[in-house]
């Protein structure tokens, strides 16, 4: 048993008995080392064993020792609730067998069955951010008693409809034991998102079946490594959602369970007058100029990653885990460093909200290279492009900004993310569990978060969102068909964008909650996913699917690199853009606030796969337009994949010639492959043509 104090006079260890938590059979006084970590042992600390800490120290206003009270371990792998309110940790031996501190595990080695992680290349990764029980908490076809659990995740018809999406990457929100706020249990509330981390080592029993639980935290960890097995088996990486930047003691005034009572001074930040400061807005904020915090969120980490398999991890509020000693954020920081160049870390995908609360905190571009980040540009860009202008231009004739951002954006926001790190630097998203669902942007133009208990204060008012002219709900069929366009607009940028691509859970069929974008405290049917046919829009299902298949047999959507004009770069794409009448985009084009009609002609330049070549039309005006199909060398017609007009997918080819006018729908976009030689006209990469914002 080893526990890290540096202000401590003295920490004991306390072993419980097997039948009553609130009674400690063995206590042992731990010993110091030079470097402050407490360490001893105890015959009666064996696997499944609980156990706690009890911490003394000085007083002052940076301390809270207090002896009389039990204290869970940083590193407990396992959970164990006390009738009081507090935590014991329960010891547990490596899944894969061994015992704790050598006594014997008492369980049988966890078997992976020669299932290896699937390692998908980012240029082929499609995310789906999921919560684990709202994922399969309504699907009848998973067994009633794995519904809303991980092994409801991991159940055969969950792992068949996510392969049938087509994604390839499974992003949890947090799996991290947590617990709600005291401010939440006085309103009979519950932090259903789970962001407020209790340990850093357990995974949340809750989300366990009801026998696991019953079985105890080895049957929890087992049933969590039995999910990621299950995905891994076909196909599907599992990423975790990872909240370091702060923990479940709030603020000063909140619960003591773990750091504030091991030792409050050097585990949190603090001002100069021993107050906390707070760059999360959730009370307190974990001190990462220390090696001790970085040496923990490390060893949780590869805990994850190695144990227990995980593929990633997406950092909360990552800005803060950059900051120094002095609190200030620098790309160099030695824990974003070392995440890279730890040998298992640095193999996972590593993916930073790049961001915080506190001074300097926006910081997305400025992540080292290596890490993959949250692209909000990319998301308000083209949230207004699609809804935003198309309001304007309906209410005052005039959309207010042309093309040159959205195709910046794109392309793969070459202007946030520098040509070192490429275009898969930038995950891509419309929606995310944080804001309004992708229907919901299309059918509320304001919050609608009275549920939640707090006024409708909470939640961002800055949404970008479009209601059509109808807030909420209506039987307006030209509304309806206005809002199906605007989603399929936003799914078709998304999936057809160069980057990382995000989709939210249930945001494939149309999901809503009702005009609530903070529906963090909301845990039922407001959230949960509907797999009741009623509730789905099978032909945005379809559609959703369509797309991400085109993403992945279309390799000029996905480059890996950015290009360099007149250059050839393996695997960027070449670029070419053109106007309206097939002419290439000039300055004037590119800077006319008009100018909202775009051809993109993209060609691989493959260095693993086969050569490809796709046209995307994009005409964002509230009339039809014509365009003339662009000539270029190599190319000798254009078959249509996919038109976002359409409310489900066809499935027949049109085929055009260049240099052939086309009537292009308003608010719209065409996919089509180009057709012809694979030698000639490509080869030079741009990402950025001379004159393009």
């Amino acid at each position: 048993m080893r526990v890290w104090s540096e202000h401590a006079t003295s920490v004991e260890l306390e072993v419980f008995d097997g039948a009553d938590a609130g009674w400690a059979s063995d206590r042992v006084a731990l010993e110091r080392d030079e470097h402050g970590v407490w360490q001893g042992g105890s015959a009666a600390l064996i696997a499944g064993a609980r156990y706690g800490l009890r911490v003394d120290g000085p007083t002052g206003v940076e301390h809270a020792f207090n002896p009389a009270q039990t204290l869970l371990d940083p590193y407990a792998r396992g959970l164990a609730a006390v009738g009081d309110g507090s935590w014991r940790g329960v010891a547990l031996g490596p899944l894969t067998g061994g015992g704790v501190d050598g006594a014997a595990a008492g369980t049988d080695p966890f078997d992976w069955a020669g299932v290896a992680k699937p390692r998908v290349p980012l240029d082929h990764t499609v995310v789906y951010e999921a919560h684990v029980r709202g994922f399969s908490k309504l699907n009848p076809a998973v067994p009633e008693a794995l519904r809303g659990t991980y092994a409801g995740l991991g159940h055969d018809a969950s792992v068949e409809y996510l392969t049938g999406l087509g994604v390839t990457t499974v992003e949890l929100l947090p799996v991290h034991a947590f617990v709600s706020e005291h401010r939440l249990k006085r309103q009979g509330r519950v932090n259903y998102w789970g962001y407020n981390t209790l340990a850093f080592f357990a995974a949340h029993a809750p989300y366990a079946t009801a026998r696991a639980q019953a079985n105890g935290a080895d049957a929890v960890r087992r049933e969590f490594a039995d999910m990621v097995r299950q995905l891994h088996a076909a196909g599907i990486e599992v990423v975790l959602d990872v909240v370091y930047n702060h923990t479940a003691e709030e603020g000063r005034q909140g619960p003591t369970h773990s750091f504030r009572g091991i030792d409050n001074a050097a585990y949190y930040r603090h001002d100069a007058h021993g107050h906390y400061v707070d760059t999360t807005g959730c009370g307190n904020t974990l001190d990462f100029g220390r090696e001790e915090s970085r040496r923990l969120v490390l060893d949780s980490m590869r805990y994850f990653a190695d144990e227990l398999q995980v593929d990633g991890f997406r950092l909360d509020l990552a800005a803060t885990l950059g900051r120094d000693d002095h609190g200030a954020y620098t790309p160099d920081h030695p824990l974003l460093q070392a995440m890279l160049a730890d040998p298992v870390l640095g193999a996972t995908k590593l993916i930073a909200e790049p961001w915080d609360v506190g001074p300097g905190g926006w910081q997305t571009g400025n992540f080292p290279r290596g890490f993959i980040e949250w692209n909000d540009r990319y998301r308000d860009r083209m949230r207004d492009f699609w809804l935003g202008d198309q309001r304007r231009e309906r209410e005052t004739g005039d959309a207010g900004s042309g093309i040159g951002r959205f195709a910046t954006r794109l392309a793969g926001s070459s202007n946030t993310f520098t040509r070192e790190r490429g275009p898969l630097a930038s995950l891509n998203f419309i929606t995310a569990h944080d804001g309004f669902t992708l229907a919901d942007l299309t059918a509320y133009d304001v919050k609608h978060n009275l549920g939640n208990g707090e006024g409708n204060r909470d939640g961002t008012d800055n949404n970008n969102s479009y209601n059509h002219g109808v807030e909420g709900e209506t039987d307006d069929d030209a509304v309806r068909a206005a809002r199906g366009r605007s989603i399929r607009n936003l799914l078709g940028t998304l999936l057809l964008s160069a980057g990382v691509p995000m989709l939210t859970a249930g945001d494939e069929y149309g999901r809503s909650q009702r005009g609530n974008n903070n529906a963090y405290c909301q845990d039922s049917d407001l959230t949960w996913l509907s797999w009741t046919a009623d509730d789905r829009d099978a032909g945005l299902e379809a559609t959703t699917r369509h797309l991400v298949r085109l993403r992945s047999e279309n390799p000029a959507l996905r480059p890996v690199r950015f290009g360099v004009f007149g250059e050839t770069t393996p695997s960027a794409s070449q670029m070419d853009w053109y106007n309206a009448d097939g002419e290439t985009m000039t300055i004037d084009d590119w800077n006319d606030p008009g100018e909202r009609t775009l051809q993109y002609l993209a060609a691989s330049t493959p260095e693993v796969e086969e050569f490809n070549r796709i046209l995307l039309v994009v005409h964002a005006h509230v009339a039809p337009t014509e365009v003339v199909l662009p000539t270029h060398d190599g190319v000798t017609g254009y078959g249509l994949l996919w038109d976002s007009t359409e409310e489900h997918p066809a499935g027949a080819d049109v085929e055009h010639l260049p240099g052939e006018r086309i009537v292009v729908p308003a608010q719209s976009m065409q996919l089509y492959r180009a057709l012809g030689d694979a030698t000639s006209g490509a080869g030079l990469a741009d990402d950025a043509p001379e004159g393009r914002p």
